[in-house]
């Protein structure tokens, strides 16, 4: 018996024909990730470059829009949109939404960073109203407003720091394996009238393998999160490198839109007349209204 022992605690030493008691792993090259070192200044000044080098866009888009229950209508018909984007910084957006196959315009959606319009062709609506309208309607399509898009789009700058900018923002990494990130945290002074202090404004998440903006978080007063972006896939596209995959996430408007990137112009000049959208004959206006406004 102490001679049998002897032989398989020898066997499985040798490796022979015994089960593996170790097993090695190696990942591809292009598995691994490493993460960069950077101060706060420099991811800030990596954020603005990228977002200040960001003019113009002039896009042909997939769409795929999900929603939650309060999500029925117009728009969850249609399961892969085909969709042309116009955007010029600081805030005007062109959106029109086409059916699959037959190609005909689901909506037209326009904003100048004030006020929105929308046109609904399948039920003759023609939709207007204040960029900060903030109700969530049970037609989906007056929650799906251009002015949500923008933002995403059109990351806004940040403002250099100063002892005078009233900027306040700290760094802080966070892991995620594969991939790790920095976080800066953008801080605002609370409205007047409550409880003073600071809040939570605006996350930005930079993957810490090349420094390229992943995702973006805004956020109402309360730390109440109202838009959540995030990029993947970056390539080059002329003079600027832009993500071909956004996904926004409106959890208080409740629905999520993915946007694949198939054909992207930046930077050309764009046609004041393009950001126009009139009113189709025999149409129905609808406004909705800043005093119906519901508060966050």
């Amino acid at each position: 018996m102490k001679c049998a022992i002897i032989v398989i605690v020898s066997t499985l030493a040798l490796g022979g024909c015994g089960p593996k008691v170790k097993v090695t792993k190696r990942l591809p090259p292009s598995a691994i990730r490493p993460a960069q070192e950077a101060t706060l200044d420099t991811l800030l000044e990596r954020y603005r470059a990228w977002a200040d080098s960001i003019r113009t866009l002039n896009a042909t888009v997939q769409l795929f829009p999900t929603a939650g229950s309060t999500y029925s209508g117009v728009i969850e018909q249609y399961h892969d949109i085909r969709a042309f984007i116009l955007a010029e910084r600081p805030a005007k957006l062109r959106l029109i939404g086409q059916a699959p196959l037959v190609h005909t315009n689901i909506f037209d959606m326009v904003t100048d960073g004030e006020t929105f319009q929308i046109s609904i062709p399948s039920k003759k609506k023609f939709i207007v109203g204040p960029n900060r309208l903030e109700r969530v309607s049970k037609k989906p399509i007056e929650n799906l407003r251009p002015g949500h898009l923008v933002e995403a789009l059109l990351p806004s700058p940040v403002a250099e720091r100063s002892a005078d900018s009233g900027l306040r923002t700290f760094p802080e990494e966070w892991d995620a394996p594969p991939y790790r990130y920095y976080v800066i945290s953008l801080l605002r002074e609370k409205p007047a009238g409550g409880e003073a202090g600071l809040e939570i404004q605006k996350k930005i998440w930079l993957d810490r393998a090349d420094l390229s903006v992943a995702r973006i978080q805004s956020f109402a007063s309360g730390g109440r999160l109202v838009s959540d972006a995030t990029y993947a896939d970056y390539a080059a596209f002329g003079e600027i490198n832009y993500p071909r995959s956004i996904t926004l996430l409106r959890p208080r408007d409740d629905y999520t839109l993915v946007l694949q990137v198939q054909k992207l112009i930046a930077n050309q000049p764009l046609a004041a007349e393009k950001f126009e959208l009139a009113q189709p004959p025999g149409s129905e206006l609808v406004k909705l209204e800043a005093s119906k406004e519901a508060s966050r």
